[in-house]
């Protein structure tokens, strides 16, 4: 598996996974999918070019409780084994490693459901980290939901260290974990 920047030889197999249920966002599930697709519909071009926004010119964004936070600088990437297997986001604010209170983490991955048990989480990750460093970042947090095993598989494979258990506000009542990973 390797990490791709979008592009249109790659878009067929990412509708396709939009298409099968799979969700690009792990909170908002279902509604970001269709969002997706109504946005490749329109303008895939526009949407691939959405994706790698390095200097956070894109709008708001909008978080689950309806509010809008300024975008921070980021790109995403595609997991690729000759088929679209996940996403990985990464942002981070300009010369600082700490992240606004509305940011739950510089990482966000989502890997497809047929596709899991892979390793291909945990290989995406380790392919970010030089990048992160790249930024010149101490460190990457990453947050998951306490029942959510497998992920927090993945970030302690790949060094992070759990620093706090949390409820954020502006996500609902449920509580969350946060890693560090020292770079």
């Amino acid at each position: 598996m390797q990490l791709v920047r979008p592009t249109a030889y790659h878009l067929v197999s990412y509708v396709d996974a939009l298409e099968r249920g799979w969700s690009p966002d792990n909170i908002r599930l279902r509604a970001a999918a269709i969002e997706n697709l109504e946005s490749i519909a329109r303008d895939a071009d526009g949407f691939l070019a959405s994706l790698d926004d390095r200097e956070a010119r894109g709008g708001p964004i909008k978080l689950p409780d309806g509010t809008t936070r300024p975008r921070l600088p980021g790109y995403v990437s595609w997991m690729w084994d000759g088929e679209f297997c996940g996403s990985i986001g990464f942002r981070w604010q300009t010369g600082t490693s700490e992240l606004p209170f509305y940011c739950l983490g510089h990482v966000g991955y989502t890997v497809v459901p047929w596709k899991e048990r892979r390793g291909y989480g945990t290989d995406a990750v380790r392919q970010l980290l030089p990048a992160a460093r790249q930024e010149r970042l101490d460190f990457l947090e990453i947050t998951t939901d306490t029942g959510n095993i497998a992920s927090q598989k993945i970030i302690t494979r790949n060094g992070g260290v759990l620093i706090e258990r949390f409820v954020h506000p502006d996500y609902g009542d449920e509580e969350r974990l946060r890693y560090r990973i020292p770079l």
